[in-house]
């Protein structure tokens, strides 16, 4: 299971501890994110490998993959990349194409807060109010703010990630497809996947279904985990 940008594996738990009654699960961190190694490099393919080489380390052949958002993104390639080693592929509210690059203003604003200067998690997200008015977002945002002694640092690398940024927007590259079974979940509020991009997902995933959670916006798992959770455990268990 793949997290989205600024996330990490805990993102999960929630769906998590209904899922792991029936399936083994591994919550990955993505680089950069989570507990995770730090890189300068960072990209699609590259990220795609780094799944091959937790599956390697774990002496497994294959397995379910599913990923949210960046995650979902990730998870694509790598089952174009590997897809001897993809089961069944669940995407989140993510499709194959190129997305404008909208979370810059929240790279601008984290990267202009001075943690040092905070001694409290709510002062930060006082501070991040203005450029970031949507509370569960900052909040969300803020656990990659972490405690260091009496002064607050990232655990993550903004300035590596905001680099690298463009390069995680851009479209899936492949001339190959995923013949596997696929399932592409989107929220009914969320403006991530439309139905014109049913087609370029059928080109590169063309057993793909896809199906529409009506009362979820883009953290779909979060807005409606119950039926979240069936829709993955249907599609899984078939």
């Amino acid at each position: 299971m793949l997290h989205g940008l600024f996330g990490s594996a805990d993102n999960w738990l929630g769906v998590a501890a209904k899922l792991v009654q029936t399936f083994h699960l591994y919550l990955v961190d993505l680089r950069n994110h989570g507990l995770s190694p730090h890189s300068n490099e960072m990209d699609l393919p590259i990220m795609a490998n780094d799944l091959a080489e937790f599956l390697d380390a774990r002496q497994l052949d294959r397995a379910h993959v599913l990923g949210h958002s960046l995650g979902g993104k990730v998870a694509m390639q790598f089952a174009l990349t590997f897809p001897a080693r993809v089961d069944r592929l669940v995407i989140v509210d993510i499709a194959p194409r190129k997305y404008a690059p909208e979370h810059e203003p929240i790279f601008k604003a984290l990267l202009a807060l001075d943690l040092k200067q905070f001694h409290s998690r709510s002062q930060i997200e006082d501070a991040l109010a203005p450029a970031v008015p949507d509370l569960t977002l900052r909040r969300f945002l803020l656990k990659n703010a972490r405690q260091d002694g009496p002064a607050y640092q990232w655990r993550i690398p903004l300035e590596s990630l905001f680099a690298n940024y463009p390069k995680l927007c851009t479209a899936i590259a492949s001339t190959k497809q995923f013949a596997g079974p696929a399932l592409f979940l989107r929220g009914g509020q969320s403006p991530y996947v439309s139905d014109a991009d049913a087609s370029e997902i059928h080109k590169l995933f063309p057993q793909a279904a896809m199906e529409t959670i009506a009362p979820a916006r883009h953290w779909v798992h979060a807005d409606a985990p119950n039926e979240f959770v069936r829709a993955v455990s249907e599609f899984l268990s078939r």
